[in-house]
């Protein structure tokens, strides 16, 4: 079984097929100006909190408490979000931390988001990994999505690039 992480999980919750593409090493998001304000957004807010690198999942960084943070520089809350946040309680959780929530921030909207972990929140995550699992095993690729949902997609090339 491959370890899930939190990517895994939100490109299930974004694009079954850009998880399936993900796992056979296609990586277009490295040249992405979307991801790589992401990843700028994330170095310059909450500079004085390190990561906390599990392996299969890196989360932005955990509290006193247990509680899971997440950095977004998306400028709306999604549910993709909600469930990474969830899938990192989890792998916390499994390995012995009595995690309380966590917390998503978006800096560039200056708002929070409260992510409740409990029973029903747990049995979402390991949901979640069942069907990142399900769709990375699969011996062809999910279907497109929509091309309207694609738009902003670093794999917009490899879904639609003959069309």
């Amino acid at each position: 079984m491959n370890d899930i992480g939190g990517v895994h999980v939100k490109y299930l919750q974004h694009c079954p097929r850009q998880l399936w593409l993900y796992m056979r090493g296609y990586r277009p998001e490295q040249r992405s100006d979307t991801v790589a304000y992401g990843e700028a957004v994330d170095d310059t807010t909450y500079t004085r909190r390190r990561d906390i690198d599990l392996g299969e999942a890196k989360i932005d960084w955990v509290t006193t408490g247990a509680v899971v943070h997440e950095t977004k520089s998306s400028r709306a809350p999604s549910e993709q979000h909600e469930a990474q946040v969830r899938h990192y309680c989890l792998l916390l959780e499994r390995r012995g931390v009595a995690v309380q929530h966590g917390v998503i921030h978006y800096p560039l909207i200056r708002r929070t988001t409260t992510v409740t972990w409990d029973q029903r929140a747990r049995v979402l995550a390991e949901e979640a990994e069942r069907q990142a699992q399900a769709v990375i095993n699969q011996a062809d690729a999910p279907s497109r999505l929509d091309r309207p949902r694609c738009r902003g997609c670093s794999y917009i090339d490899y879904c639609w690039g003959d069309s």
